[in-house]
């Protein structure tokens, strides 16, 4: 969904002299970026759900042992950590410091999850908040009319659909400050290989563990595609489900809701309303007792001494936030 190839080429015409105010659209709807976005959709989105049925149905000739468990797990924890600390926590909304290589580690390890290169869903991040649940909100599930029929049409467009094709937004607008890092840009231009890196590393590790060409293929299968089908409706979730279903704490203009049953399989994002309501801080859970192993790995880091500049509202912000909404 998501091109790292037009981050270029895009971010030159929307910051060139340009008379007609071209560069200064938030976004392209352009028939030929539609053509790429359904690519990216058919490789990356519908593609794992045929190789994760693949994996499953060579069960009887190719069981799935320890190797192909351990480089499921680890990949999808390592991706999982690239998405919800790299991708969001850090790069989208600046909850944190860190030094300069783990930033790339985790924007590699974002990149290797398969929902898009860094700075442009950095972009799409941000205007999702500008325009949360509102016209401009490219994954809203509240805009699909109301009844049973506009809902179920909501779920299945902030799901999955909108990702066949959508208005792709300026970099330049909103994600200049990524733009300036050259860390950052070289691994967002390089996307796809991440990607194939991705599927690699499980592929080689099992073949090398068990010694066969099968060990390859059920790594490739089950730390490749099986590991990004589960960790994709896992993210998916948080513009469907938690934009649909779960408790409020908070006045926010949006739709956002909580739901402690999914934030464990989705590193504490599915704390997704409190993160609505603070969207500086690093921690979506907001209380210690929250499952929430995006922030855990940022306070483990702080410890190292490889994170600083934590932000997290204190206790009296977020009082004064229920009291006004009369929570």
């Amino acid at each position: 969904m998501l091109y790292p190839e037009h981050e270029e080429q895009y971010g030159a015409l929307f910051t060139s002299d340009d008379p007609t105010g071209f560069k200064r659209r938030k976004v392209i709807d352009d028939a030929y970026l539609h053509r790429i976005q359904r690519k990216h959709f058919l490789l990356f989105d519908v593609l794992p759900l045929f190789g994760t049925l693949l994996a499953i149905g060579l069960l009887p000739l190719y069981p799935i042992g320890a190797a192909e468990v351990g480089v499921a797990v680890a990949l999808w924890i390592l991706t999982g950590f690239g998405i919800s600390v790299g991708y969001h926590r850090l790069f989208a909304h600046a909850t944190f410091k860190t030094h300069p290589w783990v930033a790339a580690a985790l924007a590699i390890f974002g990149a290797m999850a398969g929902q898009g290169a860094l700075i442009s869903w950095v972009a799409m991040h941000r205007r999702h908040h500008e325009f949360s649940d509102r016209e401009g909100d490219m994954h809203s599930p509240n805009l699909s009319g109301s009844g049973f029929k506009g809902k179920l049409r909501g779920f299945v467009h902030a799901h999955f659909t909108w990702m066949m094709a959508h208005p792709y937004p300026n970099v330049v607008h909103y994600a200049p400050d990524l733009l300036r890092n050259h860390t950052l840009m070289f691994i967002s231009r390089h996307y796809y290989a991440w990607i194939l890196l991705g599927f690699a590393l499980p592929a080689a590790l099992c073949g090398i563990v068990t010694l066969s060409w099968s060990g390859v293929l059920t790594g490739f299968l089950w730390g490749g595609f099986v590991r990004m089908f589960v960790l994709e409706h896992g993210i998916w979730s948080l513009n469907s489900i938690c934009h649909l279903t779960g408790t409020r704490r908070f006045k926010t203009r949006d739709q956002s809701r909580n739901n402690a049953w999914l934030a464990p399989f989705t590193f504490g994002e599915a704390w997704h309303h409190n993160h609505h309501a603070f969207l500086y801080s690093a921690s979506f859970g907001l209380s210690w007792y929250r499952i929430d192993p995006g922030y855990w790995l940022i306070r483990l880091l702080a410890t190292l001494g490889l994170a600083s500049e934590i932000k997290v509202p204190d206790p009296g912000q977020v009082q004064a936030r229920l009291a006004t909404s009369g929570g």
